[in-house]
This record gives C-alpha cells, structure tokens and sequence, in this order.
C-alpha cells in the first residue's frame, strides 16, 4: 500500500508547518493560553482562511478532506506548535452533525467559516472512558425532550457556540442501545458551564443540564442509535490528538537533540556521551513507532468497523505509552533546565500526559483493544462453524 502523501496533502502540511512555525512561537501561545477565552479568534479566523478548518471535512459538507490521512495531516502540524484553537471540539462536534443529515450542512459550513464553534459534551463523571455508559437522561414531554444530567471535561465548553450533548432515552446507564444525541445552542435555558483550565494551557468545563427543554428537532439522527454517530466522531478525534502527539513528540526529539549537542560536561558535548546516545536512540525508534501506528489508524479509518476501532485503539494505546516515554526522557536529558516554565519543552511534556488521558487513556484503548479482538475472533468462529455445517447438509 502506497502512504504518501498526496501533492494537495503535501502543499497543505506545507503550509500548516510554515504558518505554526513563523505565526505561533511558544511566546505568542503562552499570552493566548492566559487569554479569557483560551484561544485566539483572530488565529482562528486566519486558520479557517488557510483553508485548514475545511481539510477536516469531505465536500459533501462544505469542506475539500475529510479523510484520514487528512486529518492526520492537520493535527500532526498542529502538535509541532502547540496550538490552542479548538480544532479537535471542531472536529468532534462537526463529525457527529455530518452523521445527521443534509439539515446540518449549514452549521458545519459555518464552523468550517470560523463563525461557529462547536464541541462534544458527552464524558462523564464515573464514565472511564466507555462511550456507552450515560448517566444523562432525555425524556419525551410531547413535542419537546428534557435533558438533566452532569458532562465532564467539555473542551472549550465556556466558549463553544454550540454543543453536541449525547443523553439516554432509553435502557440502563452502560447500555449500547437508547443512547440519543442532541444539538443544544449555548443559550439553552437551564444550561449552565463551569469552565476551568488545563494543566496543558487549554480551557475545558464541566456542563450542568437542569431540566434543559429541547425542541424534537434538537434531536441529532435517529432516537436511541446515537452510539454509532458518537463513535464515528470520536474515531476521528482519537486520530487527530494521536497525530498532534507525533507532531508534539518530533517537536520535542529536536530540542532534546539541540541540547545533547550544545550543553558541554567534561570538554565535550555531552551528547557524545554513549549511554545519553543510547537513551535518545531508544526515543527515536518509539517515535516511528508511533507514527508507523497513526498511519495504520489514518489508513484504516473507512474500513469495517472492528478493523477500524482496533487500529484506533492501536495506535492510541501506542501514543499513550510512547508519549510519556518522549515527555519523561526528553526533561530528564536536559537536566534540571528541562523542568523551568521559560523553556518550550515542559509544555510539549505537558501536552504529552494530556493527550493520553482524552477519548481514553492507555489502559483503557489496550483493553478496547483485546476486547474487539476477542469479538472478532468469535464471530469468525461462529462464521466458520456455520460454513461447516452447511457443507456438511
């Protein structure tokens, strides 16, 4: 199978690398970060002009990618500068109302324009990670639906225009089927955000629904089959933060190597030293590792359902790992300079941890991941078995 790049691919990588690199320097990121809003409009509006916003989705929504390789473009370039913008809630948000039909085409358009911002709300306190499990409820009250429930954790929840909020309808709390989502404006009346900030410089809340009165067109696809719509948008969300970490983690690997090569002990670079040349050697092999697994998981983001989830289970469990490997070897090859808030590396350490615990942390992906093999095994048991016995008739 052929994994390069497309040349419209490559002009965007391009463009994202030039535009991080010379527009977003770790300074500028730092006065963003301490920012009210979290994030800058302005660089959000410039990033939707760039035509970036739009490569995260297909034309049938207004957009020219949409893909995974796409996507993984996108992010990888934005994990080189640390960005801030809300792209992943974009992305989340905007996959889950693709899934819902042509009705949603003119919100997306508007995200896709930098005019919207939308997120996810559907983690829960208690939840671990388990896309199923929905405590928030939705009750039918004639032509309305009443949502009360506790969301955890909303990227960007204070800010977003719009949330995407997933609530049970029906069956118990960690039941696959019943669970509905709903397309909430942020002005909803009885719908109150506590925002906060993250240890990695991004802004999340926790979202309080107190008997929130939705209108039956709120409802996004069909009733009590959200499940599915929730796992498509959270695919591509496991993607994209599993390429933002490789962008991270290259980004880290060339300062780590700056300093190896620039700090003397004893007369000589100490990245002369054999055992520090060992550790870093050690770094450089994860790291392709990593990227080999975010290919793999781009590659297979259109496939059948089980071969999907397990190569986006794959590679998250994988950048969990190696992402705290990278965050832990490249502060302590720098000594103690490597924990000091002036330089850039600590914050890409920091963007590290958190990326593991968003959409599911390691434990949890290696897990998923036995599990779907498990059922995939089983099921082509059964097929098997089934084959057999007809031959046999």
């Amino acid at each position: 199978m052929n994994f390069d790049h497309t040349e419209d691919r490559r002009m965007l990588a391009d463009l994202l690398a030039r535009y991080v690199a010379e527009q977003y320097p770790i300074d500028k990121r730092h006065a963003i970060a301490r920012s009210p809003e979290g994030f800058s409009r302005e660089q959000w509006k410039q990033f939707a002009e760039l035509g970036v916003i739009g490569a995260l989705f297909g034309a049938e929504q207004g957009g020219f990618g949409g893909a995974g390789f796409d996507i993984a473009v996108v992010f990888e370039a934005l994990g080189h500068g640390l960005v801030l913008e809300p792209f992943l809630p974009t992305l989340l948000a905007g996959s889950a109302l693709a899934q819902g039909g042509e009705r949603w085409v003119e919100t997306i358009a508007q995200m896709i324009a930098g005019d919207c911002i939308g997120t996810l709300a559907h983690e829960e306190p208690g939840a671990h990670y388990e896309l199923q499990r929905v405590a928030t409820s939705a009750r039918r009250e004639g032509g309305d639906y009443v949502l009360s429930g506790h969301k955890a954790v909303v990227p960007l929840g204070a800010q977003a225009q719009l949330l995407v909020v997933s609530a049970r309808t029906a069956g118990a709390v960690d039941e696959a089927e019943g669970l509905s989502l709903f397309v909430l404006p942020a002005a909803t009346p009885g719908l109150r955000v506590r925002a906060y900030p993250t240890i990695d410089g991004g802004q999340a809340a926790d979202v309080f629904l107190d008997q929130v009165r939705v209108p039956a067109s709120a409802l996004l696809g069909a009733e009590g089959e959200g499940l599915a719509l929730l796992e498509h948008a959270v695919g591509r969300g496991v993607l994209a933060l599993c390429a933002e970490a490789v962008g991270a983690m290259d980004t880290a690997k060339a300062m780590t190597i700056d300093y190896l090569q620039t700090r003397r002990q004893f007369g000589k670079p100490i990245g002369s030293f054999q055992a520090l040349q060992h550790r870093m050697a050690d770094v450089l092999l994860e790291i392709e590792q990593a990227r080999s697994a975010v290919i793999n998981a781009a590659a297979a983001l259109e496939a059948e359902r089980s071969t999907r989830e397990r190569a986006l289970s794959a590679a998250k469990y994988s950048i969990g790992r190696i992402g705290t490997l990278v965050a832990e070897e490249s502060i302590q090859l720098h000594g103690g300079i490597g924990m000091t808030w002036e330089l850039p590396l600590p914050h890409f350490a920091k963007r590290l941890v958190m990326i593991d615990h968003q959409l599911g942390d390691e434990d949890h992906h290696l897990a998923r991941f036995i599990a779907l093999g498990a059922a995939q095994e089983a099921a082509s048991a059964a097929l098997q078995s089934a084959r057999g016995a007809e031959v046999a008739a």
